[in-house]
């Protein structure tokens, strides 16, 4: 009468062993998955496109709300294939030399109609003073950095302003999740042609804030998106 115990327990080892094994070659392939995503994101970073330029051709003649503009297709962000024709928003790549003798600043532009983003400094008033803490943040001189209230869900961001002028730079800033990377700053300006330009940039960039906008308007006027 012992035979089918025996059996049996044969059967629930022989069970045990094959779930044990299914466990470990699940760990297996999760580790070669995260592998193979470090690979690819090695990759990208080794394989990266070199910077637009001022001097790039081979424009590009898209309309985004109203707006013509003529653009080198070295500067699309994605590298996508592009096409010439009305567009909702276009996505860029800037590189802004805000220091001479200093590498340029890539800076992520978005173009699109003025009616689709808030400007920074309406924000500012709007949004921004309302979430400040009681501590003020320092070392960029000329402005000032305002971290805003965890408790509103903005843990880790700060707003950085110019007190001083009436259409000031204003630029919200976010602690990166890694901290081998850059924190990263989001603007949000309006142009005087209907369009709008969300700028996404690292934050060392601030240093050199007295110079941005004229750089920028270098971009900008280039491919007409200063144009009324």
């Amino acid at each position: 009468m012992a035979a089918p115990d025996i059996h049996a327990n044969a059967s629930d080892g022989g069970r045990g062993h094959i779930a044990y094994n299914l466990a470990g070659i699940a760990v297996l392939m999760l580790l070669l998955a995260v592998g193979l995503a470090y690979a690819i994101d090695q990759a990208g970073r080794n394989t990266r496109r070199p910077l637009p330029a001022l001097s790039d051709s081979d424009p590009v003649t898209q309309t985004v709300a109203g707006q013509e503009l003529h653009i080198p297709t070295a500067w699309y962000r994605y590298g996508e294939h592009i096409k010439p024709g009305f567009v909702s928003q276009i996505d860029l790549t800037f590189a802004l030399q805000l220091e001479p003798g200093v590498p340029p600043v890539p800076v992520d532009v978005t173009l699109l109609s003025r009616s689709g983003a808030r400007s920074s400094g309406a924000l500012l008033d709007a949004v921004y003073l309302h979430q400040f803490g009681e501590e003020a943040v320092g070392g960029i001189p000329g402005l000032v950095g305002k971290p805003l209230l965890a408790a509103e869900g903005y843990a880790g961001e700060t707003v950085w302003y110019d007190p001083l002028s009436p259409a000031p730079f204003v630029a919200k800033c976010s602690e990166a999740p890694d901290k081998s990377r850059a924190d990263r700053c989001l603007r949000t300006i309006h142009l005087p042609n209907g369009l709008a330009a969300v700028l996404s940039f690292d934050a060392q960039a601030l240093t050199a804030w007295k110079q941005f906008d004229a750089e920028l308007a270098r971009w900008l006027g280039q491919i007409g998106a200063l144009s009324s």
